[in-house]
């Protein structure tokens, strides 16, 4: 038996008759940018995240640079964010002009450290952005005590709650993507930023559209990053289903857990207290990590590595002269961690046949 990774044909499978009875309107209407579409999403993605406004863009990417700029983050500023994200967190922050400042990560759970975060503010710091990994949710109510705005990279945590609060609605603003393989995924590229701040949402609204409040008149410099129709159509369809493969996943976490207990060698992950997980990632961590990944892909067991080198140790992020060394808790668990298959329609079988494998690769590791 092989198992994907992540498979997204059973999801598409659900939502084929109403996406397309919704694409075809959308043709018959010609209304590719904009329109109702769009906007029912946006309201429905805000209320189901709970604030008051959601901005559909182009991308995750788009979404927190955007966000940053709606903040007023530019040149002169330092943000702090977490050592092991994926380095888009970094690259909005180097596109608008600031400096990221990375910090450690707790062991545990592989989010970012509060106690960290603290150490590393400076008179320059204007802004901390948790990343709420694998569909955690960052201990966000001890960053906001330090008096800094807070974005929520909330990319891998669409309906992840945090003390019965969802993220996304903790901080100030936040971000998230819409990309294919995220809880709640596109047919292509999406993202939106949220707040309950009106002010932030129309300074993105402007900028995301050219910097234009109204046809042919611009405020300010700004971009061209709008969220789909097409897109949106996907996107409603998929949300009205969410909390059902939200749960799926919990139950297939649970199911790992179990058939994971009595291997050895595999550290599996747990939630934060007062966390509700979405498990976006189900990653554990194993010795001779790169030997393990390969026997499980020779296997047809799909698996991967999120992410395997933090962002001070890219050649994109050189000139930040942090060495090996700098952050000992994102580096050892880059070498360690294995993402394996978790997607909602993940089954039984296909769940004992990667323990299966991946017991006996690590077993062969010992």
């Amino acid at each position: 038996m092989t198992v994907p990774f992540v498979d997204l044909a059973a999801q598409h499978a659900e939502i084929e008759d109403e996406v397309q009875l919704g694409l075809a309107s959308v043709f018959e209407r010609t209304a590719f940018i904009g329109g109702a579409e769009v906007t029912d999403f946006e309201h429905e993605y805000a209320g189901y995240v709970g604030v008051r406004h959601c901005v559909g863009v182009a991308n995750g990417t788009d979404a927190l640079e955007l966000a940053m700029r709606a903040l007023g983050i530019g040149r002169g500023s330092e943000v702090i964010l977490p050592a092991n994200t994926f380095i888009a967190t970094a690259e909005a922050v180097s596109a608008v002009g600031a400096t990221p400042v990375l910090v450690d990560v707790d062991d545990e759970h592989l989010l970012l450290d509060p106690a960290a975060v603290e150490r590393a503010v400076t008179d320059r710091t204007r802004l901390v952005v948790p990343v709420h990994l694998f569909g955690q949710t960052a201990p966000v109510e001890e960053l906001l005590g330090l008096g800094i705005p807070v974005l929520e990279d909330a990319a891998q945590s669409q309906g992840a709650r945090r003390a019965g609060r969802p993220a996304g609605s903790l901080g100030r603003v936040a971000a998230t993507s819409f990309y294919p393989g995220k809880n709640l995924g596109a047919a292509g590229d999406a993202g939106a930023v949220m707040t309950d701040d009106a002010g932030i949402a129309d300074r993105v609204r402007v900028l995301s559209a050219h910097g234009s409040p109204s046809k042919y008149v611009h405020e300010v410099v700004g971009r061209n990053s709008r969220l789909d129709t097409v897109q949106a159509v996907v996107l409603r369809a998929k949300l009205a289903r969410l909390e059902k493969w939200n749960e799926m996943r919990r139950q297939a976490a649970e199911r790992y857990a179990r058939l994971l207990a009595d291997v050895p060698g595999v550290r599996v992950p747990t939630s934060a207290p007062g966390n509700e997980d979405v498990w976006h990632l189900y990653v554990v961590r194993v010795a001779d990590r790169d030997r393990v990944l390969a026997e499980l892909a020779a296997a047809g067991i799909g698996a991967g590595i999120h992410y395997p080198t933090p962002v001070h140790l890219t050649a994109a992020y050189a000139d930040l002269c942090l060495p090996a060394g700098s952050f000992p808790v994102a580096e050892r668990a880059a070498g360690e961690i294995l993402s394996l298959p978790m997607f909602p329609h993940l089954t039984v079988e296909q769940q004992e046949r990667v323990v299966e494998v991946l017991a006996g690769a690590v077993e062969g590791s010992s």
